[in-house]
This record gives C-alpha cells, sequence and structure tokens, in this order.
C-alpha cells in the first residue's frame, strides 16, 4: 500500500469535503433539535459557527434609522446583545449597501478600517460580512470577527457561512411569519384592538404580574347603547364605521400602560393599572361623558352614542379572573336594566349577609336564576342548559351562589333557594317547549341535601311537575327534560336515604348527573350507588389540564370510564377554543363555559 502524501492537491480537497459534510451533519441536527425557541435556535446557530469557524465574535444585526445586534455570540464580553449603533458608523454598513458580502484578512491594513473602533477599541482583526435575505427584507447583515489570527477564510469556510446566513434568513423569514399570523390571531380585524383571546391571554399575565409588583387593576367591560339600532338603520358597513371611531377613542383616552380590547360584538373591555373601582368608575363616567359630547362622524353624518359600563377591581388578595368578569357583567347588566347610559360598580364580595336578611330576600322572592348553556362538543349545538341560582338584593345588586350558599346552609334556608329555583326550571322548561322547542333539551338544576330531606318539598315538587307535563302543549315520554345535579357541599349521611329521597324523581322520569366530578370521594359514592346519567367533570380538572399531562390523563380516564358506563360526560370551566377541542379529541361529550355563553340572568 502507498503511504498518504499529504501534500497532495487531491487529498486537501478530500479532507475539506469531508470537513463540509461534517459541518453540514452539525448544522441539521441543530436546526431539527426539538424544544428550542426561534431566539434560542438562532443563538444556538451563532455559537455553533463561531466555534466552528473559531471566531471571537458573531453578530447577526439589522440596518433600520438606527442599527440593531439583535443576536450576538461573543467569546471576549465586548459586544453585548441588544447594541445599538448609529448606521453609518457601522463596520458591515458596506454590505448592507451593496448587498455583497466582504471578506477581509487584517482590519489593520485596510486603509478604510484601519481606524475603525473594532479595530482600534476592540482590537479585532479578520472580518466577514455577509448579507442575509430574510423574504423579500436585506436590512440584515451576519458579521464574522476574529482577534487572534489575521488570515482570509478559505472557499470551505466562505461556503459554510454562506450556508448559515441562507439558514438564518430562512429562520427569520419564518419567525415574522409565526409572529404575523400570531398578531392577526390576537388583533380584530376590524377595530385593530386586541380582540377577546388576546385579552383573555394578557389577563392571566396581569393576573400573574400582581403577587411580583404589588399593584392590582380594574376592569371596566362597557356596551354600547342601542348599537343594534345603527346597524338596522344605517347597515353594517355604517355600524362598522361606528365601531372603528369608538376604538379610536377609547384608545385615545387611556392612560399609558393601560389597554383595551374588543370583547365581542359591540363590547370593549378595558384594564386599568394601579386602580380602583371609584377611579375605573371615574374614567368610564369621562368616557362617557366624551361620547355624549361628541357625535360619531359617520358616511350617512354624525350619529349620537351613549354606552352603559360595569365596573370592578383586581386587587392583591384577589386570585382568578373569571369571577371578577362575571362581576363586571353583573355591574353591566344593572347599569342596562337602569336605563342604560350608566356606570356601574360591581358589589363587594363582602357583602353583609346575616340570617335576616337572607331570610328577607327569600320572603320577598328575591330569588333569580340564571341560566348557562352546554353544548355538544362534537356538533358544536346547544343541548342543554344550566340553572345557576342568584339572590338580587334590596338594592338591586345581583349576589353569585358562591357568595351565600354557605351561609344558607348553615341557616338551613338552602331548601327554601332550591325550591324557588326549581319552580322556576319547571316553568321556563314548559314555556319553552310551548314556544316550539325539543323536548330532547334538558335543563340542569342542583339540589341539595336539604331539599331532598324534606319530603313536603318533594312533593310538591313532583305535583307541580305533574301538573306542568299536563298542561304542555308537547307529549313528553318516559324521560323528562329535567335533570337534577348533586353536589358535594353536605356530607352523606346514609347513601340508602339518598337513593331513597331521589326514587320519586327517577321514577317520575328526572335524570341524575354529578357535579364538580373528581372533586372529592362523595362523588364516586354517587357513582356506584345512583343511576347517574351525566358526569360533569370538575372544573378545575379542566382549566389545569393543558398545563399538567397527569391532570389531562385524568380527564381522559374519566371520559373513557363514562363512556364505558353509558354515562354523558360535561366538562365545565370550557373557557377557550383549544380546550374545547382537546376536550372533544378524549371523547368528552359536552362543554359548558365562557367560551360558549356567560350565565344570563332570565
Amino acid at each position: 500500500m502507498q503511504p498518504v502524501n499529504e501534500s497532495d492537491p487531491r487529498v486537501s480537497l478530500v479532507s475539506q469535503g469531508d470537513t463540509h459534510v461534517d459541518r453540514l451533519n452539525a448544522l441539521w441536527k441543530l436546526s431539527v433539535q426539538p424544544g428550542l425557541l426561534d431566539a434560542e435556535r438562532i443563538r444556538a446557530m451563532l455559537d455553533m459557527a463561531a466555534k466552528v469557524l473559531d471566531m471571537d465574535l458573531v453578530v447577526l444585526g439589522e440596518f433600520g434609522e438606527n442599527y440593531t445586534a439583535h443576536y450576538v455570540s461573543d467569546r471576549l464580553g465586548v459586544f453585548p446583545e441588544g447594541t445599538v449603533r448609529m448606521v453609518e458608523t457601522v463596520l458591515c454598513h458596506g454590505v448592507y449597501l451593496a448587498h455583497e458580502p466582504a471578506h477581509i484578512a487584517d482590519l489593520r491594513e485596510h486603509p478604510m478600517y484601519a481606524d475603525h473602533a473594532v479595530v482600534t477599541g476592540l482590537g479585532l482583526r479578520t472580518y466577514s460580512g455577509l448579507p442575509v435575505a430574510v423574504g423579500d427584507d436585506t436590512s440584515w447583515v451576519l458579521a464574522f470577527f476574529c482577534r487572534h489570527r489575521a488570515s482570509s477564510p478559505n472557499a470551505v469556510d466562505i461556503a459554510y457561512m454562506e450556508l448559515i446566513a441562507d439558514w438564518l434568513g430562512n429562520a427569520l423569514h419564518q419567525s415574522a411569519q409565526k409572529d404575523l399570523l400570531q398578531r392577526i390571531a390576537l388583533t380584530d380585524p376590524l377595530t385593530g384592538l386586541p380582540n377577546r383571546r388576546a385579552a383573555e391571554e394578557r389577563l392571566q399575565k396581569e393576573r400573574a404580574r400582581i403577587p411580583r409588583d404589588g399593584i392590582g387593576f380594574a376592569l371596566a367591560l362597557v356596551d354600547l347603547d342601542h348599537f343594534k339600532m345603527v346597524n338596522d338603520r344605517f347597515g353594517h358597513a355604517v355600524g362598522d364605521e361606528v365601531l372603528k371611531a369608538v376604538a379610536r377613542r377609547f384608545e385615545s383616552g387611556m392612560r399609558e400602560g393601560d389597554w383595551v380590547a374588543r370583547w365581542g360584538g359591540e363590547e370593549f373591555l378595558f384594564v386599568l393599572h394601579g386602580s380602583t373601582v371609584e377611579e375605573a368608575a371615574g374614567v368610564m363616567e369621562r368616557l362617557a361623558g366624551q361620547a355624549r359630547a361628541t357625535p360619531i362622524q359617520t358616511s350617512v353624518g354624525d350619529i349620537a352614542l351613549s354606552f352603559s359600563a360595569g365596573v370592578a377591581a383586581f386587587g392583591t388578595n384577589d386570585s382568578e379572573i373569571l369571577p371578577m368578569l362575571e362581576k363586571i357583567d353583573h355591574a353591566l347588566y344593572r347599569a342596562k336594566t337602569d336605563g342604560r347610559d350608566q356606570v356601574r360598580m360591581a358589589a363587594q364580595t363582602h357583602m353583609p349577609w346575616n340570617s335576616a336578611l337572607l331570610r328577607q330576600a327569600l320572603a320577598e322572592n328575591r330569588v333569580r336564576q340564571a341560566t348557562q348553556i352546554i353544548v355538544d362538543l362534537q356538533s358544536g349545538q346547544a343541548i342543554a342548559d344550566e340553572a345557576l341560582a342568584r339572590i338580587e338584593t334590596a338594592t338591586g345588586e345581583i349576589v353569585e351562589a358562591k357568595d351565600f350558599v354557605d351561609m344558607a346552609e348553615g341557616l338551613g334556608l338552602m331548601a327554601e333557594i332550591d325550591r324557588q329555583v326549581v319552580r322556576n326550571v319547571m316553568q321556563r322548561c314548559v314555556a319553552k317547549l310551548d314556544a316550539g322547542g325539543v323536548p330532547d333539551f334538558a335543563h340542569f338544576v342542583n339540589v341539595s341535601p336539604q331539599f331532598l330531606a324534606r319530603r313536603d318539598l318533594v312533593e310538591e315538587m313532583l305535583a307541580n311537575a305533574m301538573g306542568y307535563c299536563q298542561t304542555c302543549s308537547v307529549l313528553l315520554g318516559p324521560v323528562k327534560p329535567i335533570v337534577l345535579e348533586l353536589t358535594e357541599r353536605q356530607r352523606i349521611v346514609s347513601l340508602a336515604k339518598l337513593r331513597a329521597d331521589l326514587q320519586p324523581f327517577i321514577d317520575f322520569g328526572f335524570r341524575l348527573a354529578l357535579d364538580d366530578f373528581g372533586s372529592g370521594y362523595s362523588s364516586y359514592l354517587y357513582l356506584a350507588h345512583l343511576p347517574v346519567s351525566f358526569l360533569k367533570i370538575e372544573g378545575w380538572l379542566v382549566l389545569n389540564m393543558r398545563q399538567d399531562r397527569k391532570v389531562a390523563g385524568i380527564v381522559e380516564s374519566l371520559a373513557n370510564f363514562a363512556r364505558k358506563e353509558g354515562v354523558r360526560t360535561v366538562a365545565e370551566h370550557v373557557e377557550d377554543a383549544e380546550t374545547a377541542r382537546i376536550l372533544a379529541d378524549m371523547g368528552v361529550d359536552y362543554g359548558q363555559g365562557w367560551h360558549f355563553g356567560r350565565p344570563q340572568l332570565v
């Protein structure tokens, strides 16, 4: 065998070819490495290029009004990422202007750059600059610098630099396209404001910021008064003009750092940092005054406009966004029912309830009912609703169940609240059927063990149900539209007694649902011993399943188990389309939550 002659040019070419192949393999592996964000992958690419080419400094920068070094790999620690320079002072400015690469073996010997700051100040010697095409954008330049040697790159090194520049251009272009699509997905196309999805994401960030900054914020929900009349009278094109003008007016009336989003239709959501509920109400009153005083200019002339608003404060002791959104929604409802063109502050959570006030509310028949739709996750059709108990105070404020249920149970008044809500549900069921509703549409209503234990109330409810069925214009089969929801609010004394209390309703054709399933041990006892038709998955599980694989596994297991047992599943607290899609893929039957509709007073 002949010895290898290292000086043979053919051997040198083979060696360079092998080196280039190795570099390509490393580049490909990094480009497809999972788990890296776009910016992390670009920085890793610069670090790899610096190591492969033995460079001390690699900079990917963009020319605009100034030059900005967006991504940097710096062994020397002399040129931090984010550095901004005047365009004319940047050494690679010539590459940007000519759109041609440049390679200089020794900057100290170059007549144009010998006195440049990168030479005299940073001591850099070798330089290569390459234009980076980001789609049609030619404002980016990739620059390589070396301090410890002065030599021109060989053909293989130049080819590698060009390959890196091409890859970076593609990566930046793809990242820009993703950012653009993200902005489109999070922006209302008509007004240019953040849309509801963007607002919901930003609200979660605002909530997460409070423990760090110690400063809360106020929320305001605005609804344009009689906006439907604008569309009906002038057409939707003019309505769009009004919405765009209102959006600009709202934006211009905000302090720096505050923001407004289009919440949906003619509703707008405001976030006011560091504001109390009174201060936020003052801001809304000021904007409302401007709306009254200054009509909207449109193509058909000036249109007078007013709005109603509900306001609440999210303080340092608050932890969940949804209850606060419900508060401003209720406050907005009061503003509209009080005659519109009003600003109303949400009721305080520490309402001075006592037994006398609660008994008075019941005696005066101030139990109210809100309903929230339940949707088939496959078809998207509403198949049921749930009745939610509310109490109206003497001053007209609406109080949610979570603020009075514990007291009502402690005072033994929960049975009377259930009695009034159940009666309202059955009346509403008959009214919907008489109006042409379908018998398959179900009405879920919570019943407490206190109610079921009262034989007189059970007999009254059954008598009412029989009477409603006889007067209903629709002939119902053995299965009735009413679904009784069982909760875990009270300890089970006897499953046998609970079954006996429920049996008259089961015999009549009412179905059973387990509420908040997965929140405690009692749910499983109910499931094992009662003829359950619906299993409502605990809202906490739904809210957390996208962040925790274990929780997602629990939800999917519950869906699989229920399907095998012939039980329909309902996921509570479905707040966005992606959660609804995941639940549908898991086999969950129905969904309930703000994504489909907020609770509405009836």
